[in-house]
């Protein structure tokens, strides 16, 4: 069967015009953090991620005023296999539950003073059934892809990524099995909360959509479009965009590094621009940032997704920030720096 691969050879081409981080603004960051009032190095991961941010926000003084959760949604074919504890029914009613305030992600992101926004993709028309067919057509992967990039505002300086969607933990499975190899069983979890029956139903479903899938699957958008979902490649279109656009990103848990690790499998820096927020309790996680490079800021056992993980992070990351930006440096202070090796007292 021929394949148009037309609309997602644009994608292919944007990930080929990703800029890269200012080595300069970094240099500057690093510099000034010696100068800080205290020991170098002694704030350890704080001063990476200060230096971090900016270098990809281009400045010395890394700015965090607009923060901002990204949640996508969807719905899958692959729940009329049984491989979920509850109804594709429940994403529209989290949905409303965002908009009524009620969910995790709206006090986390009230605690820390981040703002959410909510994406619906087309609840009420699931996509394909993985385990018989192709998830998407192209057009509507690059189409998705699209409305992702288009979904980060203006004046954004730093993105976290979330999803929801019931059955979305075994669309990522398939998408590491596919990616990484290994057996299904390796990847697959008990998402939300599936008991062992449903949890052999989804082994199943993955090592049957990606057995019917693999003689396309050496290609990563294919692997997107035929074992995917809508909120997989919304979330690859927005840590794009946050690229173009020089915004950091933090990645959530296990779904959200599924539309990652896409990118990553397609350019190895693909990434560059990007923190892992935790390290989730779900499936095979820790081995998937592993082979992401990625090195979790927070490990809280959390496995509920929403953008939680990321959201929680903004506070270690708002506090890095505060220390490069707030803190004194030894001559402001009028505190004496370090002594230097061999100088008399």
């Amino acid at each position: 069967m021929l394949v148009d691969a037309a609309p997602l050879d644009s994608i292919r081409h944007l990930i080929g015009q990703m800029p890269a981080a200012s080595d300069e603004a970094a240099a500057a960051a690093r510099a000034r953090q010696a100068e800080l009032t205290k020991p170098q190095g002694s704030l350890g991961r704080l001063e990476e991620i200060a230096a971090f941010l900016a270098s990809w926000q281009g400045k010395l003084a890394p700015t965090l005023d607009r923060p901002l959760v990204a949640v996508f949604a969807a719905n899958h074919g692959v729940v009329a296999k049984g491989v979920s504890a509850y109804p594709p029914s429940v994403t529209r009613a989290m949905m409303q539950n965002f908009s009524a305030g009620g969910a995790a992600i709206n006090q986390i992101c009230g605690a820390f003073g981040v703002g959410l926004k909510v994406f619906e993709l087309a609840l009420d028309i699931p996509t394909k059934d993985i385990t018989e067919e192709p998830a998407m057509e192209a057009a509507e992967t690059a189409a998705t892809f699209a409305f992702g990039m288009e979904a980060i505002d203006g004046g954004v300086d730093l993105l976290c990524v979330g999803e929801m969607g019931i059955g979305n933990t075994t669309i990522a499975a398939a998408i590491f099995y596919a990616l990484y190899g290994g057996s299904a069983a390796d990847w697959v979890g008990r998402g939300t909360g599936v008991e062992d029956e449903a949890l052999a139903r989804k082994i199943a479903a993955v090592e049957t959509a990606v057995a019917l899938h693999r003689p396309f699957l050496s290609d990563p958008l294919e692997v997107m479009r035929r074992l995917g979902g809508r909120e997989i490649a919304a979330m690859a279109g927005a840590i794009v965009a946050a690229r173009m656009q020089n915004i950091p990103v933090v990645l959530d848990g296990y779904v959200v590094c599924a539309a990652a690790a896409i990118l990553h499998a397609l350019d190895k820096n693909a990434l560059d621009h990007c923190l892992a927020g935790h390290l989730s309790a779900e499936g095979a996680h820790g081995e998937v940032l592993r082979r992401l490079g990625k090195v979790p800021l927070l490990d809280l056992g959390m496995r509920l997704g929403e953008g939680s993980g990321a959201a929680l992070a903004v506070g270690l990351i708002k506090a890095a920030v505060a220390c490069h930006t707030g803190m004194a440096t030894f001559a402001e202070a009028q505190v004496a720096g370090k002594v230097a090796d061999g100088a008399k007292i």
